[in-house]
């Protein structure tokens, strides 16, 4: 596949920012993904390796002070992207009481609201209506605010989605649905389940306009959500993006992945987004070799002192069962 990075195009702040966004998930993921394997985080844990161009470049398209993340169980991403410290939510993949929700969420649950980020959410498909619900909560209070709803290729048979959309034309509300198609819904390629294969067509039938996108170019990411939240912040209009993207670790950290071979996954090993943007960045003289390595050192730091404060942080007391329920 031929793409096209116009780097010169953009400010170099603004390129770095999403060059250093997409490392710091890398580096995050990896050091979780290590974490798991050595039994110091429990129950399920999806990484995003692969994927970050998603996160990072759609996020990079709104304002956190009046928009809103709604996103799945692979969710570690979205809310690095969002702004969460790397050590509060390895903290909460520990099950520590310094975790984002107290340890009592975990890596499916991650959640802050002070920075917009709703979730998290461990139910296929669960959080579409509740990011339609955010949606019309803005338009309702006449706010000027935008939601993205990301979920993946496994969710888009799912009434939910369907009853969403609908719902979301027939109000207009301001909200953008991502679909991260990974290509595998667990452990099956998506077109061995799908009668449509290119599931941007599928929000036709409600009214809303639908458009693909490649993934693993987070610049064409960026420049397509931008479009999408102008509309529905301009014009209180709903879109569907179906983002194309893979990941390289199995669905969790359970999954071997046998269901795919060795060649596919080197074919988009070659195409791996920090890459790309890495390279096309040091083809127009913007960074060197030298300063991607100071910046990947950097957040591998990062990762390594975020593990520190998880494993030095207290496990919550039988007290905490007791507490922030509402009953």
């Amino acid at each position: 596949m031929s793409r096209v990075f116009p780097v010169e195009k953009y400010e170099k702040d603004f390129l770095l920012k999403l060059l250093r966004d997409m490392v710091l998930i890398r580096r995050v993921e990896e050091k979780a993904g290590q974490m798991y394997g050595l039994q110091k985080i429990g129950g399920f844990c999806h990484l995003y390796i692969g994927q970050e161009a998603v996160a990072t470049g759609s996020i990079a398209a709104i304002d956190l002070t009046k928009d809103y993340v709604l996103t799945t169980y692979r969710d570690h991403g979205h809310a690095l992207v969002c702004g969460m410290d790397p050590g509060v939510l390895m903290a909460e993949l520990f099950g520590k009481v310094t975790g984002c929700a107290k340890g009592k969420g975990g890596s499916m649950h991650l959640f802050d609201r002070e920075k917009h980020m709703y979730g998290g959410h461990g139910i296929v498909g669960s959080h579409i209506p509740l990011a339609t619900g955010v949606a019309l909560k803005i338009k309702y209070k006449e706010e000027d605010g935008v939601v993205l709803c990301y979920f993946g290729d496994g969710a888009i048979h799912q009434g939910a989605f369907h009853e969403s959309l609908n719902m979301a034309k027939i109000w207009d509300l301001p909200i953008v649905y991502i679909c991260e198609n990974n290509q595998y819904g667990m452990g099956t390629n998506y077109q061995k389940v799908s009668s449509v294969h290119d599931f941007y067509i599928m929000s036709n039938s409600y009214g809303i306009p639908g458009k693909q996108v490649d993934g693993m170019n987070v610049l064409e990411v960026y420049e397509e959500t931008k479009k999408a939240v102008k509309q529905a912040r301009e014009q209180g209009l709903p879109s569907f993006l179906e983002i194309k993207t893979y990941r390289y670790r199995g669905h969790s950290m359970s999954d071997p992945a046998k269901y795919r071979t060795r060649e596919e996954l080197e074919e988009y090993r070659q195409q791996d987004p920090i890459l790309l943007l890495k390279n096309a960045m040091v083809e127009k003289n913007i960074i060197t070799e030298e300063e991607y390595k100071r910046i990947d050192d950097e957040y591998k730091k990062v990762a390594n002192q975020a593990v520190e404060f998880a494993e030095k942080s207290e496990e919550p007391g039988l007290e905490a069962l007791y507490e922030d329920v509402l009953a």
